[in-house]
């Protein structure tokens, strides 16, 4: 199957009451469209990287009540999980579609990892187009553009605090019109994990 676009009926499942109605929708909506992309986006991965990547799809199984406020596919050089590795990550609030370069707090070698960074932060700058938007906690939509990051204070608080995280890449808002074509959403993917792939080269080094 080829990727067609998101609707914004995709984007409305976040508005649907209930765990079970939810997840329901989003199974019916999202995961295939996730599965579409996240084909796309392993082939490009594994031919960047010269090595095999592997999809994974958020399942929110342990959720009991509250309905999931996103959901995503995540790609990693590990076949059993990604929560521990540095990975990418594709997916959707109600607003918008992030597409993420990201180390989240499960990561066991975040404080090698963030060194590494620091010692390379001018070049890391130069890398990362300054439009870009930096996250320091995924479970929320909150994100600052690289421009008006102090990149410096946020790789310390991820190196020393246990929960903090670090995600960059970009957000599309939900009425932006390339979300509707499907080739086009793919080739901004691709576009935004080649330009985060140093990040991650240099966090696989470091770990």
């Amino acid at each position: 199957m080829r990727f067609e676009g998101f609707t914004q009926n995709d984007f409305a499942t976040f508005n649907i009451e209930g765990l079970d109605n939810r997840m329901e929708a989003i199974q019916k909506r999202i995961q295939p469209k996730f599965q579409e992309i996240g084909t796309e986006l392993v082939d490009h991965l594994a031919a960047r990287l010269g090595n095999e990547m592997f999809l994974h799809i958020a399942r929110h199984a342990r959720r009991t009540v509250n309905p999931p406020k996103d959901t995503w596919l995540a790609i990693a050089d590990n076949k059993r999980g990604y929560k521990q590795h540095p990975h990418f990550q594709v997916g959707l609030f109600d607003d918008h579609v992030f597409i993420w370069f990201a180390l989240i707090y499960e990561l066991p070698h975040k404080t090698e990892i963030a060194k590494a960074f620091l010692s390379n932060i001018d070049e890391i700058r130069k890398q990362i187009p300054t439009d870009y938007v930096v996250s320091l906690d995924h479970t929320k939509k909150d994100a600052v553009q690289m421009k008006e990051l102090d990149l410096k204070a946020a790789l310390e608080r991820f190196r020393d605090v246990k929960k903090a995280e670090f995600l960059v890449g970009q957000h599309l808002n939900a009425d932006d019109k390339r979300l509707t074509e499907g080739m086009e959403f793919i080739k901004i993917a691709k576009e935004t994990i080649d330009n985060v792939l140093p990040l991650y080269s240099r966090a696989m080094k470091a770990r």
